[in-house]
């Protein structure tokens, strides 16, 4: 049930830009210590306003919540509209969670340029929860395109050996996908009646021919962010070289952009395009699911190998959205927020690690439970959710996918069966390698085990990691009536 007075204020504005008037701070603040503490205490306020609105939201219906509007380029269509449904609320939720995480994950591991970095995380912050609020499809872009930038700086000035390299393919990869995009909406303006309204746009009905065009021209931008098959080759470069937030900002968050664009646009404003080029999905997904984990089962970086976990757990996402099925849907959605879960929680442990050794050579690990037995534990955890072991959380949205799939497409839900026995090999191969047997890095026995401050980062993904896995249900509930609405008008069907 809603609480009265959060509809009174302007909640999402302040959710939003909060971070971005921080911003402004940051310059000013006397030493890196008040600049780390600034940062954590402005994205833990971002964490409870979302916390707040989660708790708060209305489970009963499928229209938008917290709904501002502002007249802004009325000449061109153009408002200042945002609003959240039961998607978009758990986004918001996941994204703020992880901002303060990605500072924690940070106090020690960033030394040079401090402030700018901090900057660089809450500018990040602020246009990434603006992309899972906007109604508009003209403030939606601006949100989408403007993210490159911090993005492109995280990886390119606080990176390892070959960062620019790596920020200049993230860089054109996305652009290149984004102009397409922007072809895409100007089309839908045009036709639409002029007006840039992503509610509007849903009730109007376009001829075949031109969704297809638009849904292809989607389709790219989407896929890039995804990614998906053949265009991944900028993601194991990305998150190879960024800093230990970036890659959790990546995995966690930005990755989930794309799959959140076919929920937003493609499924409901372009149903008989989606429905076209439903196989098409499917087999990409399949492919993407299969050929992700054997890459991953391949690599001897640890980062290489959760990167390319990333592409065959994403392969499942789109997999279950292209169904058409209940159990797809829901499934791709909750893997969407279990992946941010268990990916962000291995790419920060990786980054723990890597903070003591210096080392992301998997053959050259091993023993490590013996000289860190909490970190160990905590890893077995995140590895074991990642493989969809039975009372995980990625049990739950793997499971509900493969059950969509079955009946619809078997020898893609087949593909997708394979690629989770491909995950407990590189899952299974990575545990043993590092945590098991002797232990080979020089001097790793001397490494201090989780700290109180590491606890705070994983203690709450570990939380999610187990609600998820053994009682989904009251996040099942606040989906329900968005996706009942996805499938209407999509399908015609009903959860």
């Amino acid at each position: 049930m809603t609480i009265s007075f959060i509809t009174e204020l302007p909640v999402l504005s302040i959710l939003i830009f909060l971070p971005a008037i921080a911003v402004l701070f940051v310059p000013f603040l006397p030493s890196n210590h008040a600049v780390r503490w600034f940062t954590f205490s402005i994205l833990m306020i971002d964490f409870l306003i979302a916390t707040l609105l989660l708790v708060s939201f209305d489970n009963s219906t499928a229209q938008m919540q917290f709904v501002e509007s502002r007249s802004w380029v009325p000449s061109l269509g153009i408002s200042y509209k945002l609003g959240i449904d039961g998607v978009s609320v758990l986004f918001l939720f996941l994204t703020a969670l992880l901002g303060w995480i990605c500072v924690l994950a940070s106090w020690n591991a960033i030394a040079k340029r401090l402030k700018e970095f901090m900057a660089c995380l809450l500018a990040i912050q602020s246009l990434m929860l603006g992309v899972f609020c906007a109604l508009d499809l003209f403030l939606f872009y601006v949100f989408w395109e403007a993210m490159l930038v911090p993005m492109y700086l995280i990886i390119g000035i606080w990176g390892g050996n070959n960062r620019i390299y790596a920020a200049f393919k993230f860089f054109l990869y996305t652009l290149a996908g984004s102009l397409l995009f922007l072809v895409g909406i100007l089309v839908l303006y045009f036709e639409g009646g002029r007006t840039f309204d992503i509610l509007a746009l849903m009730d109007i009905s376009y001829e075949l021919n031109l969704q297809k065009w638009v849904f292809v021209s989607f389709l790219i931008a989407f896929a890039v962010k995804v990614p998906m098959v053949p265009m991944h080759t900028w993601l194991p470069d990305a998150h190879v070289q960024a800093p230990t937030a970036g890659s959790i900002i990546l995995a966690g968050v930005l990755l989930k952009m794309g799959a959140y664009g076919f929920i937003r646009f493609s499924l409901p404003i372009l149903p008989d395009a989606s429905h076209y080029f439903a196989e098409l999905m499917q087999i990409l997904s399949a492919v993407a699911i299969v050929y992700g984990g054997l890459l991953a089962l391949a690599q001897k970086d640890i980062k290489k190998l959760i990167a390319y976990s990333s592409i065959s757990h994403m392969g499942f996402i789109t997999l279950g959205l292209f169904t058409f099925t209940s159990n797809g849907i829901t499934g791709a959605v909750l893997q969407m927020f279990n992946h941010g879960i268990t990916t962000g929680a291995l790419f920060l442990f990786i980054g723990l690690v890597y903070e003591r050794t210096h080392s992301r050579d998997i053959p050259a690990y091993g023993g490590m439970i013996k000289a860190m037995p909490l970190y160990g534990i905590f890893l077995s955890i995140f590895l074991l959710a990642s493989m969809a072991v039975p009372g995980t959380n990625g049990f739950v949205g793997e499971i509900l996918v493969l059950s969509g799939t079955f009946g619809v497409n078997n020898w893609a839900a087949s593909a997708g069966v394979l690629g989770a026995l491909i995950a407990a090999a590189y899952l299974l191969g990575l545990y043993r390698q590092m945590l098991l047997g002797p232990i080979r890095i020089p001097g790793a026995a001397k490494v201090w085990d989780l700290n109180k401050r590491e606890l705070c980062c994983a203690l709450p993904l570990l939380i999610f990691v187990f609600w998820f896995g053994l009682y989904p249900k009251p996040f099942l509930n606040i989906l329900r009536p968005t996706l009942t609405n996805l499938l209407e008008q999509t399908l015609g069907a009903g959860l």
